[in-house]
């Protein structure tokens, strides 16, 4: 099943074909992997050759209005092949896009793209995601004109990532600035890059390029690589340039900046006070480390930043922020894609069918996940025929789509095979790496009395308690049961008890009895509020008097939390993936040093204008 080259070969002639009849020959055979390479330097990618340029002009010139608009959309869909979902899927495409498969909806609506979720059941296995991207490369190619599409995900590692297991699942941005080092960040982009590559998905809604000032962000915290804007944009652009090196498109998001912000934009409308002078210190910079790095695409913030805009509009719909400030002041003329158009955000001010022509008339692309594709789709179409948007707006969107098409190569072969997968996914190289870099980014924020390491002679017994958040990717952990599983393969002997994020006073109780015996107990901690019981169950166990140990599994800002429970020592992870949580394993039992340090200043719990720990904070043996 996994080696069918003759299949592989009738898919690359069936795309070189297409690609010839559309194109003239917009790639010619072995010019990929020059294009792949491609992606270090100011606009690198932007500047397509004059002669590429005026056949993809009049690839432009042969399409309907209809696919034209199309291309500009990059849609869900559920199942997890092109043409033969579960009936389950079919049942949720025809509610909510009115066709059976991703095939029918390419057919209907000629789509330029389609992004992929886990909840849609996209992301079953990395066979079959490589046989459902080319099932949609096969629709594509059987449209009126010919054409590839951009197959993309959220796979920023840490806390958002769609492909699991059995694919290498790296430290996310937050601990790679703890880890400090821009090469670690490089090398987990290309590791990441090559195996989103070889599933046949193209392009990757990644690096975060938000820097994360405010502790109390619900929605962007460990996402960040950190604080320090100058910090930021240098794991940014390292990340841009890791990714895009292995032949896929990266995306800088959220532009102007979604850092500073204590409304999550999936269910309201942020609003960021920073002055224009203020915006131009803290959040400008990644992302003109991004363009400067070759950025292929940006993805806009469902926020309002009057100092930007005196409309307060969202930016995703600003003339002044995507036209004025991203493409004129930052020069920057790449692909800008939208996020999720079905965010509350986006939708608070205007309807369904002007959130679509309004996005394209500030300097918006591609139109990521409109809640209803027909009603946007629609509204689109009629922008266009009623002269409101001029044909000439969107053809320069499609023209910026189509060059990065061209870049990635997918004119040329947009088909991936079995035996790419297998000689690039989850290979034992990649996973070796994962874990040597997530070792270097577990920071050790207190060790009182020197509790760690933990020697297998004098604690040898270990319990494993606190929060099981839900696998990131549906594919790892929880959270104990992994620790407990690293520490028995250190030469531990530990016992895993699940006690969630508000454990009850039985639970607390049942967690205190389990500690009997032990030697000594690991709590793994989630987002600790000062009303969270989770400060309950610490200091109940530390009270019993046996060390404890916290691991912060989300955000490192835990510790303040907890200051005075009693705590014998305590550590940030910045996530719950298992890669993460084995390297904080390995650090507490002495077989890693603890060498990351705090991207981000963790403050006083009673005090937040006092800094409990600075920036670049991170304890040794």
């Amino acid at each position: 099943m996994h080696h069918r080259t003759s299949r592989r070969t009738l898919l690359t002639a069936t795309a070189a074909t297409a690609a010839a009849a559309v194109t003239g020959g917009v790639l010619a055979p072995g010019a990929v992997a020059a294009q792949r390479s491609a992606g270090s330097g100011p606009g690198a990618g932007h500047h397509t050759s004059a002669a590429t340029t005026r056949r993809l002009k009049r690839l432009i010139s042969r399409m309907s209005l209809e696919e034209k608009v199309g291309q500009l959309f990059v849609m869900r869909v559920y199942g997890h092949s092109a043409t033969e979902p579960d009936q389950a899927d079919i049942d949720a495409n025809m509610a909510e896009i009115g066709v059976r498969t991703a095939a029918e909806m390419i057919a209907k609506y000629h789509v330029g793209g389609i992004i992929y979720f886990a909840w849609a059941h996209n992301t079953r296995d990395p066979h079959q995601i490589a046989d459902l991207s080319n099932g949609i490369q096969r629709a594509g190619l059987a449209g009126p004109t010919p054409l590839p599409l951009l197959v993309s995900t959220d796979q920023e590692h840490g806390i958002v990532c769609r492909v699991g297991e059995p694919a290498t699942l790296m430290p996310g941005a937050m601990a790679l600035g703890a880890g400090g080092s821009r090469s670690d960040a490089r090398r987990a982009g290309q590791i990441a890059g090559a195996e989103l590559a070889a599933i046949g998905i193209n392009q990757n809604y990644a690096p975060d390029a938000d820097v994360n000032v405010n502790p109390a962000n619900p929605v962007i915290g460990v996402r960040s690589f950190g604080s320090d804007p100058q910090s930021v944009a240098g794991m940014v652009a390292a990340q841009v340039k890791g990714y895009q090196s292995s032949g896929i498109a990266s995306t800088a998001k959220h532009f102007p900046g979604h850092g500073d912000t204590s409304t999550d934009s999936h269910t309201g409308l942020p609003v960021i006070r920073h002055t224009r002078e203020q915006w131009a210190e803290l959040d400008e910079p990644p992302f003109r480390a991004a363009i400067a790095a070759g950025i292929d695409s940006i993805m806009t913030a469902h926020i309002v930043v009057p100092a930007l805009d005196p409309a307060e509009d969202p930016a995703t719909l600003s003339h002044p922020i995507l036209t004025g400030i991203l493409r004129e002041e930052l020069g920057y003329d790449g692909v800008v894609v939208t996020d999720s158009l079905g965010m509350e955000g986006v939708r608070t001010k205007y309807g369904d069918e002007r959130v679509p022509v309004l996005a394209l008339k500030a300097g918006v692309d591609q139109l990521l996940n409109p809640p209803d594709l027909s009603v946007s789709w629609n509204a689109v179409l009629k922008a266009v025929k009623s002269g409101e948007i001029s044909e000439t707006r969107i053809e320069e969107s499609i023209l910026r789509i189509l060059r990065l098409k061209t870049k990635l190569g997918l004119f040329d072969d947009p088909f991936v095979s079995h035996r790419g997968v297998d000689r690039t996914v989850g290979t034992r190289a990649h996973l070796a790496e994962a874990d040597r870099i997530a070792e270097r980014t577990t920071t050790l924020l207190a060790n009182d009395g020197a509790v760690l390491p933990l020697s297998r002679r004098s604690h040898k017994n270990l319990l494993v308690v606190g929060a099981d958040p839900a696998s990131p990717s549906g594919t790892t952990g929880p959270p104990t049961t992994t620790l407990a599983a690293a520490f028995g393969e250190l030469g531990h002997v530990a016992t895993a008890l699940s006690t969630g994020t508000a454990p009850t006073k039985a639970v607390i109780g049942e967690a205190v009895a389990a500690a009997q015996g032990k030697d000594a107990v690991i709590v793994g901690t989630y987002n600790v509020s000062a009303a969270s019981s989770q400060r309950t169950l610490v200091s109940a166990l530390a009270a019993t008097g046996i060390p404890v140990i916290t691991v912060a599994i989300r955000n490192p800002y835990d510790i303040a939390q907890l200051s005075g429970t009693g705590f014998a020592a305590s550590l940030a992870a910045y996530s719950w993936t298992d890669v993460e949580l084995r390297a904080a394993a390995r650090v507490i039992a002495g077989r890693a040093e603890p060498e990351g340090t705090l991207p981000v200043p963790v403050q006083r719990a009673d005090d937040p204008a006092r800094v409990l720990y600075p920036v670049g904070y991170g304890l040794r043996y």
